[in-house]
């Protein structure tokens, strides 16, 4: 049985969901490759945040940190989440849950985001457009520029979408808290996993030279059909590990990512 039950206690308005869809357009305001856009959702975040846990400092730190883990996810659709996820902060939910929606939601929402948004409607547009601009006619950029407005204005009623699908939802996600919170953990180890392979590159372009005339790749010949994609997920492993028991700062990873590219690009490896 599904129980459906209202927030304990409404602390946002309908004001601060709104201003919470026009804040999200910050999402990529300080994007980097530690985090990617966790800056930027902090900081969309935050005056909501603030007003949820007004006289709690410490719950207003626990959400903070959670909220600046690593996420990357649609900028349009970025606010559905947001809202979301406002509604368990506001209903004082389980940490856990919280954040295991989070991890597992953001990543289905950038394809859905990209598929829809990035690859179909806007590439349909601008070619509309510009048939129109090579004519001469100024219809071409009002078109584009009207499309692309409706897109930002849109972020506000998907913010409040998100927000009071998770109110209404309440109840049914207290009553399987824990099957859903094991669930999205599932889910959002998935989606990492998927974006090793998609993010990591490594490609070993150096060959064996059996005979005159026979040649081994070792990417394709070796790696590619022993176990594909091991390269990526192998690097990434080890710079889990130092990130997380050899405390090493991230930035350090990364300039030891530049460094090791260049001198195997040197070497003829990669």
């Amino acid at each position: 049985m599904i129980i459906v039950t209202e927030s304990k206690t409404k602390v946002l308005t309908k004001k601060d969901i709104t201003d919470l869809g026009i804040r999200n357009v910050l999402l990529q305001s300080s994007f980097n490759y530690e985090r990617m856009q966790a800056g930027g959702w902090t900081l969309s975040m935050l005056p909501a945040l603030k007003k949820i846990y007004k006289d709690d400092k410490e719950g207003l730190s626990a959400a903070m940190t959670d909220n600046t883990e690593f996420i990357n996810t649609h900028p349009v659709l970025v606010g559905f989440l947001m809202g979301m996820l406002l509604s368990l902060e506001e209903n004082n939910e389980d940490r856990g849950l919280i954040r295991g929606l989070k991890i597992a939601l953001f990543g289905p929402l950038a394809g859905i985001g990209d598929a829809i948004l990035w690859f179909t409607l806007l590439p349909i547009v601008a070619g509309i457009s510009a048939s129109f601009a090579s004519q001469g006619n100024v219809l071409g950029p009002i078109i584009f520029f009207v499309v692309y407005l409706a897109l930002f204005i849109a972020r506000i009623p998907i913010t409040r979408l998100g927000y009071n699908l998770g109110t209404k939802a309440i109840g049914s996600l207290q009553e399987r808290s824990q099957a859903i919170s094991k669930s999205a953990t599932i889910l959002g180890v998935t989606v990492v996993g998927g974006l090793i392979a998609s993010f990591v590159s490594i490609d070993v372009i150096a060959e064996i030279a059996i005979s005159a005339n026979n040649v081994v790749s070792i990417q394709s010949d070796f790696f590619d059909k022993i176990f594909p994609n091991i390269l990526p997920f192998g690097y990434t492993m080890g710079m889990y590990y130092l990130l997380k028991n050899k405390k090493v700062n991230p930035t350090v990873l990364i300039l030891i990512t530049f460094g090791l590219a260049i001198l195997l690009s040197l070497l003829g490896i990669l």
